[in-house]
């Protein structure tokens, strides 16, 4: 073997140590009807210690190929995911929907398409639009400092194929129904429904046992995208954070989501501040003070509330 090509067979067995280094640890998947598979990551914050993985990856196994939703926040966790997928099937990935913007969603695309670089990848145009500007690199970048460089190795691989409200994409015999939304938890929201499975995918739309972040969003955009996935009276909803359930997925945040921006709507036309807003509602919040993340949401939410409230207003 002569020198160069020692020196590159060295290169690539460091690269592949470098990346085993940074495998996470391999969640399974647990099978929530005929064809659909969740993982249910952590529900804390991007850290160390999760090495950045904490959405809910899955995947839906058709008659010919395998459709990943949200494959998470890095590649390594976009490996455990085919380490987890190979488990259940051999067939190949062949599309992605991604749910929004946030990089713990979406960034494992790099992942899928080394291994299947035929996928298609399918997102909002807003997302497709805002990553491309800088929003891509903006995730990499903070996931890799709240993991203290966990997520390090993770290429950007944009989704390319827009998404339209109401379109059915047929896959292996199953129909993958979109619902996107002008402005919910971002400007950049796709639900999608498995026909055939009473199966819808939130994302950030709906969280579960969670608080979900509001600093990109509008409650009242929210509630009525949370209101249209209930409409549907499917059997299954799947949070982009925690468990998946029933109706009780997308209703419970619903809820918080219409006690908070009502209460903002009322009190601060009654000239309250938002400190004081907040103790007012805190006595009907018991049902989510026990959800990771509550205490520090919960304030900064009632603010956007009625920042929100008083926009509309005019």
């Amino acid at each position: 073997m002569n020198f160069l090509a020692r020196f590159t067979l060295l290169l690539f067995l460091f690269a592949d140590a470098s990346r085993a280094d940074q495998a996470i640890v391999d969640h399974p998947a647990r099978q929530i009807s005929d064809h659909v598979y969740v993982i249910h990551g952590p529900r804390e914050m991007p850290n160390p210690e999760n090495r950045g993985f904490m959405n809910n990856p899955a995947f839906v196994v058709t008659a010919n190929s395998v459709v990943v939703v949200d494959p998470g926040s890095s590649v390594h966790i976009g490996d455990m995911l085919l380490r987890q997928i190979r488990t259940i099937t051999p067939k190949p990935v062949s599309h992605v929907f991604v749910s929004h913007i946030h990089g713990d969603h979406w960034l494992a695309v790099d992942a899928i398409k080394r291994s299947y670089p035929q996928a298609n990848v399918h997102a909002h145009p807003e997302m497709i639009a805002n990553a491309r500007d800088g929003g891509g690199q903006f995730w990499l970048d903070l996931l890799s400092r709240l993991t203290e460089g966990a997520t390090d190795g993770t290429a950007i691989e944009v989704p390319k194929i827009e998404l339209q409200d109401g379109q059915e994409i047929t896959v292996g015999g199953l129909t993958f129904r979109v619902y996107l939304s002008e402005h919910a938890h971002t400007k950049t929201d796709a639900m999608i429904e498995v026909v055939e499975d009473s199966v819808i995918f939130l994302g950030d739309i709906g969280v579960y046992q969670r608080m979900g972040r509001m600093d990109d969003g509008s409650f009242r955009g929210n509630i009525a995208a949370l209101d249209r996935a209930l409409a549907l009276k499917l059997k299954h909803y799947v949070p982009g954070h925690g468990p998946s359930a029933g109706s009780k997925a997308a209703s419970e945040f619903r809820d918080y989501l219409n006690t908070v921006y009502e209460a903002a709507l009322k009190y601060s036309e009654e000239g309250l501040a938002p400190f004081e807003i907040k103790e007012k509602l805190a006595p009907s919040m018991t049902k989510y003070q026990t959800w990771p993340m509550f205490a520090e949401e919960f304030g900064r939410q009632v603010s956007l509330a009625v920042l929100e409230a008083e926009q509309a207003s005019f």
